[in-house]
Formats: structure tokens, C-alpha cells, sequence
């Protein structure tokens, strides 16, 4: 059986462990040195580890990824982590990497699922924190194809220019096409669910907190339930949930996993 991690960050690490023992564990990230050090390291703790190169913004190469995984055996777990946050990247890539991204990663993997397979994408709590939008976005970020998603003229760079709101969106566009994915990967005897992180104490997350808009994140945390930073271990337990067969009748939703935020906010 065949476990599949697209991003080797903070919390895609934390995934890995959890569902890796006794399956093949493929993971895939854009940047090779990390890749090659998370894998030796994981390797090192006894896990069966093939690492790949991936572009998540261009088809051809989400394509020949879902391919690998397909030919090391039933792919039987997918978790998609990669992303970038608004400190780290403008609009433009902001929307390649974690809209396109997860569109594409939807599309390939539904080929490739095994038949009481699942997958999880994580999308983000700013999917929560924006609320719906008009009626026609949503219906355009569901069910637009994904090689026409980024001529969307709401998604146009004279009509979104804030990395910000761009990353909202984007998250609140991985929640609608994960809903809309369920039929397709339901087609194939699989599941698949996005998860809603809050603040998570990754290397992303510590960049955002100590970012401008770390004043506005930490005073979320204190109104919050729990009170604290969430942990990639949070976000990969969940997952693991999701990921189980324990979850069997639980297919397109969102997992809000963010220390009680936006119940605090809302």
C-alpha cells in the first residue's frame, strides 16, 4: 500500500509519520533539499521512503506524480500540505501554487485512488474567516476546470492584489473544490476531506506570526478556546482520522482544527 505527502513543511513531517508505518511512503515537494533531508530522516526511523520533485502548478508534473505513486502499488493514502502563505509569495504565486495547486492534486490523485482510498488537502481557517462569497465565485472556484481556474476574472492581478486576500480565497476555493471532488473520487470507492488549520507552530506559521500580521494572528490565539498555537501533530492527527477507514462515511467537508478561533470570532 502506497501513502502519498505532497509538502514536506512542518505539518506535512508530522502526516508522514502517522500514516507512513508499514506502507510505502512517497513524499514530493518543490525543494529538493528539503525533500532529500526529510525522507533520509524518515528512512532513518525505519520507514519505507521514495522521494519526488513536484511542481504542483503544472499538470504534467502533478500527472507524473500520481503515476509514480500508482506504480509502487494501491494508492491508499493522499495528504496535500504544500502550500505558501502571504508573507512568503505574491498573488500571483499565492494562486498557482495553493489554488491551481490543489485543484490539479485533486484531479490526478481521483485517477489513481484506490478503492477504499482517501485523501485530505489542507486548506486554511482564512476560508472560514471570509465567509462565503458571491454566489457566482463560488459556483466558478467549484466547478471551473482546473487549467481555466486562473483566468477567473475575480482572481485577474488588477482585481486581486493583496497576497492576503488572495490566500483567502484560494483556501476558501481548496473547501469548494474538495465538496465538489467527492463525486469523482466516491466514483472510484474513495474519500476525500480538506482540513481548516488555525495558527500552527510550523516554520510558515512562525514567519506570518512574526510578520505585520502577527499582532492580528496572536490576538485570535488569545480570544481563542484553547488559548495556544496549534502543533503539526494537531493537524496530522486529524488527518490520520481522515485518513482511516474509522472515517468511512465522513467525504466532501471541511475539518476546522484551529483552537476554537473562529467560533471565538465569529
Amino acid at each position: 500500500m502506497v501513502a502519498v505527502v505532497i509538502g514536506v513543511g512542518g505539518m506535512g513531517r508530522a502526516i508522514a509519520r502517522r500514516i507512513g508505518s508499514g506502507r510505502c511512503l512517497l513524499l514530493a515537494d518543490f525543494d529538493a533539499a528539503a525533500l532529500d533531508t526529510v525522507a533520509e530522516q524518515l528512512r532513518d526511523e525505519g520507514h519505507t521512503v521514495t522521494a519526488r520533485v513536484v511542481d504542483v502548478a503544472h499538470r504534467d508534473s502533478v500527472r507524473e506524480l500520481a503515476d509514480a505513486a500508482d506504480a509502487l502499488g494501491p494508492v491508499t493514502r493522499i495528504a496535500h500540505t504544500a502550500g505558501l502563505s502571504p508573507t512568503q509569495a505574491p498573488t500571483a504565486a499565492i494562486l498557482r501554487v495553493d489554488l491551481l495547486g490543489v485543484a490539479l492534486v485533486l484531479e490526478e490523485f481521483a485517477r489513481v485512488v484506490a478503492p477504499g482510498g482517501a485523501g485530505v488537502v489542507i486548506a486554511s481557517m482564512a476560508a472560514r474567516l471570509i465567509g462565503a462569497l458571491p454566489d457566482d465565485q463560488e459556483r466558478a472556484l467549484a466547478a471551473t476546470p482546473a487549467d481555466d481556474l486562473l483566468t477567473l476574472p475575480f482572481l485577474a492581478p488588477k482585481a486581486l492584489t493583496e497576497p492576503g486576500a488572495a490566500y483567502a480565497i484560494a483556501k476558501r476555493g481548496n473547501v469548494l473544490r474538495v465538496r465538489a471532488a467527492a463525486g469523482a473520487w466516491g466514483a472510484r470507492g474513495a474519500r476525500i476531506n480538506s482540513i481548516s488549520p488555525g495558527v500552527i507552530s510550523t516554520p510558515m506559521g512562525r514567519l506570518e506570526l512574526s510578520s505585520p500580521l502577527g499582532a492580528g494572528m496572536r490576538a485570535l490565539i488569545e480570544m481563542s478556546a484553547t488559548g495556544r498555537v496549534g502543533t503539526p501533530d494537531d493537524i496530522a492527527a486529524a488527518a490520520e482520522f481522515l485518513l482511516d477507514p474509522r472515517a468511512g462515511f465522513v467525504t466532501g467537508t471541511d475539518l476546522l482544527v484551529d483552537g476554537g478561533v473562529v467560533a471565538a470570532a465569529s
